[in-house]
């Protein structure tokens, strides 16, 4: 088996806000696993207020490249569990690319290898990022979609931001607090929220007001979404009793291997489950896609918000995921930059 890495620059459709930072580029990482005839591909985008950067990346899959070399490919997982040394961002990569070399080895897509009906396949949310009342109507208007994940600012304007966007739209609304919110904040906007079409609320508080998410928990109106609350397979066990539900995003917990195993986990305790991207190209949103059947929500908007010319996969249509042609996760890489 031999490991190429590339490295790219995804000019984003619009600048890119949230709580934590702006930008208007995502660099991102594609893992190649090359074995057979086949390659696989995986992805991991810079994620700098997580303390991702390319360099590290590929100097963390640089000092394993002999091992993973060596390797005598036979399951994704049995490659997950030899590399647990390797940082998650780096790690999901990895196995999202042994996931799609085997899916292309055995012929057949992922989720077709792993017995799921995709018949009823949640539809994807578009994102609006945080940006001017004005520039976030005409980012509505230039994608009409029947779901909107809107980023807020934390702010006491945020219901009314919402309220201006309705005036715009008949879409069901996701907001986004992106940990911006207290425990009041969060209790005193759900009515309104609720009364303007909004679905749920996404990690209104930071993670480690635990006591102000139990309240949250207790007295929202709107159920509540966690994301930076879970980022990896313990994590979901301490979410039951703050979160109705968890976002599951497969370069915080290492990849497909563990999402599945939380995915699976989340179930078990009555959680209901999303899964979201970073803002990726089509090798990471076409991973995201082989778990579709498995979920309530998806966020895999990665490949509307980016010029992906780089890549090919699913394609998404007023939210709802086609499936590419090809085997494994679908995806093509249209383009090489090997470092």
């Amino acid at each position: 088996m031999k490991l190429v890495l590339h490295t790219f620059q995804l000019p984003l459709r619009h600048t890119f806000t949230i709580t934590h930072e702006s930008r208007d580029v995502q660099p991102t990482l594609v893992v190649e696993l090359q074995h057979e005839g086949h390659s696989g591909y995986g992805e991991a985008t810079e994620t700098p207020y997580y303390g991702i950067h390319l360099s590290g990346l590929i100097a963390a899959l640089r000092a394993c490249q002999p091992e993973i070399e060596a390797f005598q490919f036979g399951t994704p997982e049995a490659l997950y569990e030899q590399m647990n040394g390797l940082p998650a961002f780096a790690r999901c990569a990895l196995d999202v690319a042994a996931h799609d070399l085997f899916g292309k080895l055995h012929g057949q897509p992922l989720y077709r290898l792993w017995g799921l009906d995709p018949a009823r396949n949640p539809l994807t949310d578009y994102t609006i990022g945080m940006a001017s009342p004005q520039k976030m109507v005409a980012k509505m208007q230039e994608m009409p979609f029947p779901l909107y994940k809107i980023k807020l600012t934390g702010t006491p304007d945020d219901p009314g931001l919402v309220r201006h966007l309705r005036q715009h739209t008949d879409a069901v609304f996701r907001v986004d607090a992106n940990t911006g919110w207290t425990a009041d904040q969060a209790i005193a906007y759900a009515p309104v929220l609720q009364s303007l079409g909004v679905e749920f609320i996404e990690q209104p508080l930071r993670p480690a007001d635990t006591a102000g998410m139990k309240r949250v928990f207790r007295e929202s109106v709107l159920p509540v979404i966690a994301d930076e609350s879970c980022q990896t397979e313990p994590d979901v066990a301490a979410c039951e009793g703050l979160f109705h539900g968890v976002n599951i995003k497969l370069m915080k917990c290492g990849g497909l291997t563990p999402a599945r195993r939380m995915i699976a986990d989340a179930r078990r305790r009555g959680l209901q489950v999303m899964v979201g991207c970073m803002t990726e190209s089509n090798i990471g949103c076409s991973a995201i896609a082989q778990l579709l059947p498995l979920l309530d929500y998806v966020d895999m908007d990665g490949i509307l918000l980016v010029d992906d010319r780089i890549s090919a996969g699913v394609t998404i249509d007023y939210g709802r995921v086609h499936y590419a042609a090809e085997n494994g996760t679908g995806a093509t890489l249209l383009a090489t930059n090997p470092v």
